[in-house]
């Protein structure tokens, strides 16, 4: 069914984007935890990490627990704007809460994490249905602002320098102006209230029945996305658990390195015998630019590769590439090329994982379910947002990098074996929407 009134599904696609933006400031986390760790803070490196940690963990939780369900009752409007608001409010009440420690685990970790766990699913699960035609490109296109944001979060801070480059001459970022972690949290927090409640008023559903003009959805199967399955029945399937041990993998080891690359990159390059000021500047970039800028493009990327030879040998392909960059990572990651290459290249396949795995998610076990069940999968992404920063923030506290870098990346050799093992589940009585008939919310 076509209609000449509904909306314009792009738009839905730019609402998207600027929602992801500001959810993606959690991955900015590493312009922050150098200074967390001096004075007035003085934070350990783990205790920066727990922060990080508890952020991805309650925005897993958050997300499966109460966004997926309620936006397939209320919309996804609604939705997201609350978790704009509790965003926002995080940001400020870790702004307000001077050195303490303990408020900027409620703020940032519990409350910031709370805010993206709501409004995270909201733009896929919406757009999966705009776009049952592109699943994986526009899965990938809309999170990748959720990678961009990274970028743009993190040279606010430090001016948009990227080494002779400099888009903002004279400028040195937020902190060079004399701002404060607190001065900039509360600046944050306004932002990003106001930036998601403009995006959250086109995060709108398509009408019952609604199918993209020209389109002719394929016969229901299981690997079609026309085969629904519940949250309930999702779990008691292989398939499920072999995608939540392999995106607990990959969570792992991308959020490892984003929570430790400055402090990883400064220990290596001034053991290298680098100057730390130069370090410090060289480790924000690599983080600022290159695995931030690539984070959002292999969202992108592998989004666009898995609609070309399917989603199963993506994830494996990306798993592998994976595995054997963070090996590496430990030995290069002392020369100032080695640690952008390792950057980007760790970014570009972390980011991967944001547009396969609801895609493929939607593939298994339907695309009108897709906002109840990828919650469920993505708790994965919690699992491996505790391991991950704290096992590399503790390893950093002993100054023993390898012990964190080199077996993330054999579990991630493991995990593109598993992958490569998924198959569709079966269903004893498929539901299929067909055509002109009222699909599920």
């Amino acid at each position: 069914m076509n209609s000449p009134k509904v909306m314009n599904r792009w738009l839905v696609v730019a609402g998207g984007i600027v929602v992801q933006v500001c959810l993606g400031a959690i991955y900015a986390w590493s312009a922050f935890t150098a200074k967390l760790t001096a004075d007035p803070f003085a934070f350990t490196r783990t205790q920066t990490q727990v922060i990080f940690s508890v952020g991805l963990l309650t925005f897993a939780v958050v997300m499966a627990l109460v966004a997926g369900r309620w936006q397939k009752k209320s919309g996804p409007r609604v939705v997201t704007l609350t978790g704009g608001l509790v965003l926002g409010l995080g940001y400020l009440v870790a702004g307000f809460g001077g050195s303490s420690f303990t408020v900027m685990l409620l703020g940032i970790g519990i409350l910031g994490g709370a805010g993206i766990g709501l409004a995270y699913v909201c733009p896929i699960a919406a757009l999966v249905k705009w776009f049952p035609d592109k699943k994986g490109m526009i899965t990938g296109l809309a999170v990748a602002g959720f990678g961009f944001g990274a970028l743009i979060w993190v040279k606010l801070t430090g001016g948009f320098k990227f080494g002779p480059l400099d888009l903002t001459p004279g400028w040195t970022g937020l902190y060079g102006a004399g701002w404060t972690v607190n001065q900039v949290f509360l600046l944050y927090g306004v932002l990003f209230a106001v930036l998601v409640g403009l995006g959250s008023l086109v995060m709108v559903n398509p009408p019952a029945g609604w199918q993209p003009k020209g389109w002719t959805p394929p016969a229901a199967s299981a690997s079609s996305g026309g085969v629904l399955f519940t949250p309930g029945e999702m779990m008691r399937t292989a398939q499920f658990w072999e995608l939540f041990i392999i995106f607990t993998v990959g969570a792992l080891a991308g959020l490892m390195v984003i929570g430790i690359i400055s402090l990883f990159g400064i220990d290596a390059l001034t053991g290298n015998g680098m100057p730390r000021e130069q370090a410090t500047v060289v480790a924000a970039t690599a983080m600022g630019l290159f695995y931030a800028l690539c984070n959002g493009l292999g969202r992108i990327v592998w989004g666009i590769v898995s609609d070309k030879i399917g989603r199963k040998h993506s994830i494996a392909l990306m798993s592998l590439i994976q595995g054997v960059v963070m090996i590496l990572f430990y030995f290069v990651g002392g020369i100032e090329w080695g640690l952008y290459l390792g950057a980007a290249l760790i970014g570009f396949n972390f980011g991967g994982n944001f547009a396969l795995f609801p895609a493929i998610t939607a593939d298994l076990f339907g695309n009108q379910n897709v906002g109840i069940n990828y919650p469920w999968v993505f708790l994965s992404y919690g699992v491996g947002g505790v391991v991950g920063p704290i096992l590399g923030g503790f390893v950093g506290d002993s100054g023993a990098w390898a012990g964190a870098l080199i077996p993330a990346g054999v579990a991630c050799l493991a995990a593109s074996v598993v992958a490569l093992a998924l198959h569709p589940p079966t269903k004893a009585k498929p539901v299929e929407v067909m055509k002109g008939t009222p699909a599920p919310a």
